[in-house]
């Protein structure tokens, strides 16, 4: 995804902030720890809450997913059904892609 569609993808998502999209892009790449309010983690959450696996996976390297889907982060999703969804993802990834550290 080249830049301007990945900055209209971020608007579309976040309409509702008035934070730059490029702060918020930043953000996402973890560039920087914080934008406004949002942490790496809060944005993460509500992209995956509200969008597609293939949109989640145009915005996150597999590594940054790999990282930031955690059992806390998978915990706060409102819907069951989204956790229960995120949960084998994860543990997908932990079994396909070794673990850094």
């Amino acid at each position: 995804m080249n830049l301007p569609e990945r900055q209209k993808l971020i608007s579309q998502i976040l309409w509702d902030c008035t934070i730059s999209t490029n702060d918020i892009d930043a953000l996402m790449l973890g560039e920087i720890k914080v934008a406004g309010h949002y942490t790496r983690d809060m944005i993460f959450l509500r992209l995956i809450e509200s969008y597609s696996w293939f949109t989640i996976l145009q915005l996150f390297s597999i590594c940054d997913i790999q990282y930031l889907l955690t059992n806390k982060l998978i915990s706060k999703l409102r819907s069951p059904s989204l956790r229960q969804k995120y949960e084998f993802v994860r543990k997908r990834l932990q079994q396909t892609l070794p673990t850094s550290g």
